[in-house]
């Protein structure tokens, strides 16, 4: 599934070449996704794309007086190609901007794109965004906030940075990779974390997610940059997907069990 640093990546993307320029027509060639995807999409032709946004693994396509808000779901990618590249299978939407057009692409059509009419706090009524924590990168964050979220919860550290309440964007990856720097163990309960522990996994979740950015983000199935490139951060990681394989910390063996239906990797030495 593309976590924050993928779809930060699609953002720059799409942010890099289309912003500033006029819609001229939009496809939509298989409605059904996760939500059916409504006909007043229509209503950005003809509209310039003022900016791109992201909140979450939400990208924001801000026309102005409209919003579509896109989620890439489990397996969604966006493309740029030539307006007279033939469509792949699993095209679904086209953005035409003239020369070039933006496709998303998605063989599971688990993800969305929904549009938004853009009225004064239009972020703060939408019912996807009612229960997200705050950005990982935002001042809204902070090594205290992250302490106070974790007070008084029972569920394991790492479940909780996978709901999104306490920061959003960490991902499977990017939580074991997290809490491997930090030194916590993934099943420890969030309550329990000190408030050094807080703070050491609070740097930890800002460096991973900026990492992942730099690296281009994980592709473990398939996932591409909108300019076809491969993600390698996966390449880099201290403990996902090494079961069995030495720790680079400590040379105790990596650990994986399954927590909440995901694989979790971490070394039972030198996190506690």
């Amino acid at each position: 599934m593309p976590e924050l640093p993928e779809v930060e990546i699609t953002k720059r993307g799409v942010d890099l070449h289309f912003t500033g320029q006029r819609l001229l027509a939009c496809t939509v060639r298989q409605p059904r996704l996760r939500w059916p995807v409504s006909t007043q999409v229509q209503s950005c032709v003809k509209q310039i794309l003022q900016a791109v946004e992201r909140r979450s693994k939400y990208m924001l396509m801000d026309f102005g007086g409209q919003v579509l808000v896109v989620h890439l779901g489990m397996s969604g990618s966006m493309k740029i190609v030539s307006a007279s590249t033939p469509w792949d299978k699993h095209d679904h939407i086209e953005w035409n901007f003239g020369d070039k057009v933006l496709r998303y692409n998605d063989p599971r059509r688990f993800g969305s794109v929904e549009y938004v009419e853009k009225a004064p706090g239009w972020e703060d009524s939408f019912v996807r965004f009612a229960k997200l924590g705050p950005e990982p990168f935002s001042d809204a964050f902070t090594p205290e906030s992250f302490f106070k979220a974790t007070r008084g919860k029972k569920v394991s550290i790492k479940a909780l940075l996978l709901s999104g309440f306490a920061v959003v964007g960490v991902g499977n990856i990017y939580a074991c990779e997290a809490l491997f720097r930090s030194a916590i163990r993934p099943g420890k309960a969030a309550g329990r974390l000190s408030r050094a522990n807080a703070q050491a996994l609070h740097a930890a979740v800002v460096a991973v997610l900026t990492e992942a950015i730099e690296r281009g983000g994980s592709t473990l199935r398939n996932f591409q940059a909108i300019d076809g490139e491969l993600g390698h951060f996966q390449l880099h990681c201290d403990v996902y997907g090494r079961e069995g394989q030495p720790c680079k910390r400590c040379g105790a063996l990596v650990k994986r069990r399954v927590m909440n239906q995901r694989s979790t990797f971490y070394c039972a030495q030198c996190q506690e």
